[in-house]
């Protein structure tokens, strides 16, 4: 995630924290300090970090139980409105997900408990004690974690009750059409936070926005999914495209994107085979930094995932999330790039299909570059 900084790896995951955050807690800090003092402005500062120390404990029980299923998690972020982690993908075993979405909660349930009988902390009597410096900092740390488990358990999207319920759904009803149910849930729940926020809590208003659009990506990408299961990659590549030889300047790069309108540029030697990737956010830093004479091979990714041509679009889909890449390369039997997929074409292609008739399925199609 962009704007983030790395501030250590736990057991195999990166812990980012980012840049609002920090900023976050800044704003916490000064306003304490105005309204109290420097010693409540400390406390306050410390009870948020042990807040997010317990956000972060809450992500690594979901992390812990996905790698239990061997998937992997490269990152969390921590962001003011809580924690990220980024699972290289969403188990579709109804049980798998359960287990990975209830765990999170259940680390809070835990350390609520742990304060409760191990620390001798005391819930608080009302939700406006927790933000008051009067009452003791364990019996606020018990109170908030307790309302972080009920929180995320609420049945909707982004939540991870979301996730039960879909979880839970989809044993029934299917993958698809339990993830649109828990995503227009998700949207209603929105709607609700946003009106509540109106009349009482602005904050509550960007905390919908981010609820609605997450459970409308999480519907749109699970639609992708399905869509591209079982459908011949060369259903839905680019094939018209431009590409760029490693030893070419930037410059040339330069050219080539306000000719095309090309996001994505392929990096081939001599033979045409793939050799990293250059997309426009890549070359506008490098022309910042190295200058239009840099070589294309100084600024490009050369972690360019690829695939062979008789794989399935599921697959290069698939790619596309775990390595959080642009796009995918389609190579021939001998290694030449000839096609591109990115999320965009496998978009297009799911509203074409859409358009079609009934029992009607596309067959290969061409897209041009910058189309």
């Amino acid at each position: 995630m962009s704007w983030s900084l790395n501030i250590g790896r736990v057991a195999g995951t990166v812990v980012r924290v980012h840049l609002t955050f920090v900023l976050f807690l800044a704003w916490i800090f000064a306003a304490s300090y105005a309204k109290g003092g420097p010693a409540s402005a400390w406390n306050s500062l410390l009870f948020l970090l042990l807040l997010f120390l317990c956000v972060l404990l809450h992500e690594f029980g979901h992390i812990f139980t996905a790698r239990f299923f061997s998937i992997t998690t490269p990152y969390v972020t921590l962001l003011p409105i809580g924690g990220v982690a980024q699972l290289e993908h969403i188990p579709e075993e109804p049980g798998q997900e359960f287990l990975v979405a209830i765990a999170g909660p259940l680390v809070n349930v835990a350390i609520t408990l742990l304060l409760l009988y191990g620390a001798g902390a005391h819930l608080a009597s009302n939700a406006a004690a927790v933000d008051s410096t009067q009452v003791a900092m364990i019996d606020r740390l018990a109170a908030v974690n307790l309302f972080l488990a009920l929180f995320n358990l609420i049945p909707a999207f982004p939540m991870d009750g979301g996730r039960v319920l879909r979880a839970l759904l989809a044993a029934r009803l299917g993958y698809v059409r339990a993830t649109e149910i828990a995503a227009a849930i998700g949207q209603f729940v929105a709607f609700a936070l946003g009106f509540v926020g109106l009349l009482y809590n602005p904050i509550l208003i960007f905390i919908a926005i981010f609820v609605y659009l997450a459970a409308a990506s999480e519907a749109h990408m699970v639609a992708l999914r399905a869509v591209s299961r079982g459908v011949p990659v060369s259903h839905a590549m680019m094939t018209q495209f431009a590409s760029l030889a490693p030893q070419a300047h930037l410059d040339e790069a330069v050219q080539t994107l306000l000719a095309t309108g090309q996001g994505e540029f392929p990096v081939v030697d001599a033979a045409g085979k793939p050799v990293g990737m250059l997309d426009k956010a890549a070359l506008i830093r490098a022309l910042k930094t190295l200058g239009p004479d840099a070589r294309v091979a100084d600024a490009m990714n050369a972690e360019f995932p690829t695939l062979g041509q008789r794989a399935t679009l599921e697959q290069a889909f698939k790619l596309l999330q775990q390595k959080q890449a642009p796009a995918v390369g389609v190579t021939d039997l001998g290694g030449k790039l000839t096609g591109l997929v990115t999320g965009e074409t496998i978009a297009e292609m799911m509203m074409l299909q859409q358009a079609l008739p009934k029992g009607v399925r596309l067959g290969p199609w061409s897209r041009p570059a910058g189309a």
